[in-house]
């Protein structure tokens, strides 16, 4: 489906979709064909549930977006750094204060 048939299916919802053909485009990813995987009630479900499916399958393409959008609109961020899931097998943490990498302690 394309985002103008999602719309006209599923008029003023939250939606979790999958992209099945998508491309970027100037910093901007363009969804060409999607998949409507399920309809929520409001946005704190729907990221909730894409928080939970994410994990299992952070591969897929997912979205939650909301039918009242002319178009996604999803822009593009390339993310530079330490993973969290890294530092946890080096047994390290960020301190959030002085923004430092350390060893964990029992406590942190």
């Amino acid at each position: 489906m394309q985002w103008q048939e999602v719309r006209e299916h599923y008029p003023d919802q939250w939606l979790m979709v999958e992209a099945i053909k998508a491309h970027s485009e100037a910093n901007r990813r363009v969804l060409d064909q999607l998949a409507v995987l399920r309809a929520f009630p409001d946005s704190a479900t729907a990221l909730r549930t894409y928080a939970l499916l994410h994990k299992e399958a952070p591969q897929r393409e997912l979205y939650v977006l909301h039918t009242s959008r002319k178009e996604p609109d999803i822009r593009e961020r390339h993310w530079s750094g330490i993973r969290m899931d890294f530092l946890t097998a080096v047994g390290a943490v960020i301190d959030l204060d002085s923004m430092e990498i350390r060893a964990a302690t029992q406590d942190s």
